[in-house]
């Protein structure tokens, strides 16, 4: 845990309207191609299972899921540039796998970019396993297109 961070609690709280500016923030210094606010508020409508990871008011992550027959789909997962490194992902990623058990999930599924190499470790060392690919799934520099890596994890 980060020095900023070691003497307050953190925790998760649900994503709401009103936090959407901070998101959407953090969501572009994290990406080259961010979610926008409306992603974002589409997803809430929807009733999109979001979270947000906080500690002492400052947000440190979050992510979007949206839940299927038996599976859950992680459609987002982000944590702060600053915050990176220190586990936060993993512990968002069990909140992820806790409340998917508990909606009778047997499956979590995902995409990752073929270019993000660190986020697929991370997947991996989770327990993710790589099951096919997505062509020209995420928009890239120059009205270009990359691949997905689609990864799964049996709850």
């Amino acid at each position: 845990m980060s020095a900023v961070f070691k003497s307050m609690e953190a925790g998760f709280e649900p994503m709401a309207e009103n936090r959407l500016s901070e998101v959407v923030a953090v969501e572009q210094v994290a990406y080259a191609h961010p979610w926008t606010r409306g992603n974002f508020a589409d997803s809430l409508r929807s009733g999109y299972q979001a979270q947000l990871l906080c500690a002492g008011g400052t947000l440190i992550g979050y992510f979007v899921a949206m839940k299927g027959v038996d599976e859950v789909h992680l459609l987002n997962i982000t944590v702060a540039p600053a915050q990176q490194g220190q586990g936060w992902g993993r512990l968002m990623l069990d909140a992820l796998a806790l409340w998917s058990r508990g909606e009778g999930a047997q499956w979590l599924w995902l995409e990752v970019r073929v270019s993000n190499q660190r986020a697929q470790r991370v997947y991996e060392q989770y327990g993710y396993r790589r099951v096919g690919e997505r062509k020209n799934y995420y928009p890239a520099a120059g009205g270009k297109r990359e691949d997905a890596i689609v990864m799964s994890y049996r709850l």
